[in-house]
């Protein structure tokens, strides 16, 4: 089944939510464009916080029919994923029949990494005539822009840590592992793995607490890059406040993300936690395809 482009749009946009800010942030991008949106909240992953400003619903995971329910009864057509959801096992979701009903689909999707589920649960929702669409193409403002995002900048020795920092997550995408490294001095200090960005960074800062980092404080940087092929309409990178709160722990001196394809949350926190720490935050071109 296909829809209409400009049918979708004209009907509210469903915001499914996992954790964190970044869902209300959506939603009030969105909500400034006068189109309404209806958050759908997964429990126990999204936060109250975010999302009761908004009209929504909660939802379990496995809970396929009645989201479907709840979308028909709000006249929604569109589908945004937003948020941090950790990866489930199937044992963790309580089926219902529309979800057994689809459950080879579910199955294929499981066996692979993130972006493979995530694009395996997408093609789901599209078969059944939802438009999946990705959250920058809503809200294009939480996207990085290019250049520095506080005062201060990337040196020559961080551009060329975050070029090998860059080759090297091209080089991992096939693998599809986590989208961030920690580079310093051109040394691969950590690839982000299930522990994620937040765990990567507090692994480096226990090791500079351990003595296994050699590199002074003040050198190094955390980069965050889409894998090579990916959908861009799920999962694309996300940085925060705690972002830049872990990179200063971690004794680097700052971040880099590829611009126009990294979300940021609470901007103006992430430029004021910057210039208090004295790290960079920086939106980079993204290396040139060989």
């Amino acid at each position: 089944m296909t829809l209409d482009a400009t049918t979708a749009a004209a009907s509210p946009l469903a915001i499914i939510c996992g954790g964190g800010s970044l869902p209300q942030a959506v939603a009030q991008a969105v909500d400034r464009t006068g189109r309404r949106c209806v958050l759908f909240a997964i429990r126990g992953w999204a936060e109250p916080a975010a999302v009761e400003a908004f009209p929504h619903h909660w939802v379990d995971l496995g809970r396929y029919g009645r989201f479907r329910r709840l979308m028909q009864a709000e006249g929604c057509r569109d589908v945004v994923f937003i948020g941090t959801v950790l990866r489930p096992s199937l044992t963790q979701i309580r089926l219902d029949w529309e979800t057994v009903r689809v459950l080879p689909d579910v199955w294929r999707a499981f066996h692979g990494g993130d972006n493979h589920l995530l694009s395996g649960v997408g093609r789901i929702l599209g078969g059944h005539g939802y438009r999946l669409i990705g959250a920058h193409e809503v809200a294009p403002d939480i996207l990085v822009p290019e250049g520095p995002l506080g005062r201060c900048a990337p040196s020559a020795r961080d551009m060329a840590d975050i070029a090998v920092a860059l080759d090297l997550l091209r080089a991992t995408s096939p693998f599809d592992v986590g989208q961030g490294a920690v580079v310093a001095d051109r040394h691969v200090l950590a690839v982000e793995a299930a522990e994620g960005t937040d765990g990567m960074l507090d692994r480096i800062a226990d090791l500079r607490r351990q003595g296994r980092i050699q590199t002074r404080p003040g050198v190094g940087v955390l980069v965050k890059a889409a894998k090579i092929g990916q959908d861009h309409r799920f999962d694309l990178p996300t940085i925060g406040p705690k972002t830049v709160d872990g990179v200063a722990r971690a004794g680097l001196a700052g971040l880099a993300v590829v611009a126009g394809a990294t979300i940021m949350a609470e901007p103006q926190e992430i430029v004021r936690q910057a210039n208090a720490a004295g790290v960079f935050a920086a939106g980079v071109r993204p290396p040139q395809a060989e």
